[in-house]
């Protein structure tokens, strides 16, 4: 009996390692697919820099939390609202929709607006989207008010952006806010893999 367990759980266990490299390959290659198309797809459309950036009347400003975790302000805030700033001050964009969560206390897009009042935006080039609940929903009601949208986010959100944007007939380019350090930017990119590969399934099953 002892010799027939063990043969029983020397082959399972053998039978595991067949299958595990088809298990990798299954989950892995959606993975790579979507990252690389959109990635690919964004070559030349996000842009680091207000002086090479080209001019478009709207900005997409997508709303996020304005407290991290660690329950400071959040870096992925701050850099936005900085680089939204930069854009409106500089005319690259007239004007900015701020589209995000609405739900209770929790506020993106006046938190957004209060701030950037506070370095020196007029309230008149702020427009609000209670209602931005996903990116694509955000590119959905910015399509409302322009045709040629710029988005101000991080790049690996703006990469996401600009592609959802063109299947919904925008035309859209990027303006890259400042990343998170090494170790936060790390577990965001490896969340921003798997909402790539979520953001195809919500394409096809639309």
């Amino acid at each position: 009996m002892r010799l027939l367990r063990r043969f029983k759980t020397y082959s399972g266990i053998k039978k595991f390692y067949i299958i595990l490299p088809w298990i990798v390959i299954f989950f892995t290659i959606p993975l790579v697919f979507a990252n690389l198309a959109i990635v690919s797809n964004a070559e030349g459309k996000t842009f680091d820099s207000v002086t090479s950036i080209p001019s478009n009347r709207t900005g997409l400003l997508p709303g996020t939390s304005k407290i991290g975790r660690s329950g400071g302000e959040n870096q992925y805030y701050r850099f936005r609202i900085n680089a939204t700033a930069q854009l409106l001050k500089s005319g690259k964009i007239q004007r900015v929709l701020i589209s995000g969560d609405r739900t209770g206390d929790y506020n993106e897009p006046d938190d957004m607006k209060t701030d950037l009042i506070k370095l020196g935006i007029p309230a008149d080039k702020i427009l609000l989207d209670y209602t931005g609940f996903s990116t694509i929903e955000s590119m959905r009601h910015a399509k409302k008010y322009d045709s040629h949208i710029t988005v101000i986010s991080q790049k690996f959100h703006n990469e996401r952006a600009i592609y959802l944007g063109e299947t919904i007939g925008l035309k859209v380019i990027g303006y890259n806010a400042k990343n998170e350090t090494a170790y936060r930017g790390f577990l965001t990119a490896l969340r921003e893999r798997f909402a790539r590969v979520k953001l195809f399934i919500d394409i096809w099953t639309d």
